[in-house]
């Protein structure tokens, strides 16, 4: 009897820090880890654009202000790769105007150095909450989308009827196809998208369509 192979451990929730003080780097690093989260640094914004993201739930803690390309800059070049990930800005030299920017730029959270450690841990808690919720649901989208490729052309035009509110019979004078014939494909259909009723179809016909 073959002994199985051990599962693989889930990656731990990461938080990626870029600040170019080295003594902020090694205190927050030991914070996270303090409370079981990985925690990884870089120097500057260059050198985390030049890294990959973590693949699982991730976060970044970013100082605003750093020699040659700022917080907002890393936030905009991250943006425009589609890389969607919550960051919390940081800085020193904090004003309301800032704290303004940040947060209509998308930031979970704007901290005043120096910050309390539970305010930090707070808002990183909060962007990792956020970002387990973007990857699940992204997940979800994704079997939808398998699922429903693997849909015959002709089950994609049942299915297309039965949204729209068709009875059988009135998709079958549309597609010229017998009625027994609608009720075969729309039951493949179905078990093919592993749904029961016609309004979880509408809600997967929705999630096609959107994304």
């Amino acid at each position: 009897m073959q002994a199985q192979a051990p599962a693989k451990k889930p990656h731990p929730d990461t938080v990626v820090i870029v600040d170019d003080d080295p003594l902020v780097r090694g205190s927050m690093e030991s914070l996270f880890r303090s409370v079981g989260l990985a925690a990884r640094s870089h120097a500057s914004a260059i050198e985390a654009l030049e890294a990959p993201l973590p693949d699982a739930a991730s976060c970044l803690v970013v100082d605003i202000r750093m020699p040659h390309l700022g917080g907002f800059e890393l936030q905009q070049r991250l943006g425009e790769r589609g890389a969607r990930v919550p960051i919390v800005f940081v800085t020193g030299h904090g004003d309301i105007p800032m704290s303004v920017r940040a947060m209509k730029a998308g930031a979970v959270d704007f901290l005043p150095k120096p910050f309390r450690d539970q305010d930090m841990l707070d808002a990183v808690q909060s962007a990792l909450a956020g970002d387990r919720e973007r990857r699940a649901r992204g997940d979800a989208v994704r079997q939808v989308r398998e699922q429903h490729a693997r849909l015959t052309p002709r089950e994609r035009e049942v299915m297309a009827g039965v949204v729209r509110g068709l009875l059988n019979k009135q998709i079958a004078y549309e597609l010229g196809l017998s009625e027994i014939t609608v009720k075969l494909h729309r039951s493949s259909l179905m078990k093919k998208l592993g749904l029961r009723t016609v309004p979880d179809l509408v809600r997967t016909a929705q999630i096609v369509a959107e994304y």
